[in-house]
């Protein structure tokens, strides 16, 4: 049930999100989504992850550009991850949406419940979004990295 409402709220308005505009040229569709480059990987996605991409791509009207996801260990640890990272566990992604404001993007994660961590770098264009399992009594995503 939860899963068709999910499906019906996001699905339609991600189905129209934009990806023309020089920003999205030279980047490549892997699995459906846009990604800044050969060494990014969206194969593994969670499916509670593809559902907050969308979301995300729903509301703003355009594509996100994934800069990480999936990784194994070797390719976390070079990326300085964390070693219990989301992103080993298919279930984290770092992204950009052309021509939306950093700020915009994590004050809709703020308040978008199935965003379980929330990384802001400073200086970065991307956020990082998890899917984990939110604290009890947390009404808003666990925080790190500048949020």
């Amino acid at each position: 049930m939860l899963c068709s409402l999910v499906l019906s709220a996001c699905v339609p308005m991600a189905m129209f999100a934009s990806s023309s505009g020089s920003a999205y040229a030279g980047k490549r569709n892997d699995w459906g989504t846009i990604v800044s480059s050969r060494d990014v990987n969206a194969l593994c996605i969670a499916p509670k992850l593809r559902f907050v991409i969308w979301e995300f791509e729903g509301h703003f009207g355009r594509k996100v550009i994934m800069n990480s996801g999936y990784r194994d260990r070797q390719h976390n640890s070079a990326a300085q991850g964390a070693d219990n990272s989301y992103h080993t566990k298919c279930m984290a992604a770092d992204f950009y949406i052309p021509g939306v404001d950093k700020r915009e993007l994590i004050a809709f994660a703020m308040r978008t419940e199935s965003v379980g961590g929330l990384g802001c770098y400073p200086g970065r264009k991307f956020i990082h979004v998890d899917v984990r399992e939110r604290p009890r009594g947390y009404n808003r995503p666990v925080t790190f990295s500048g949020c």
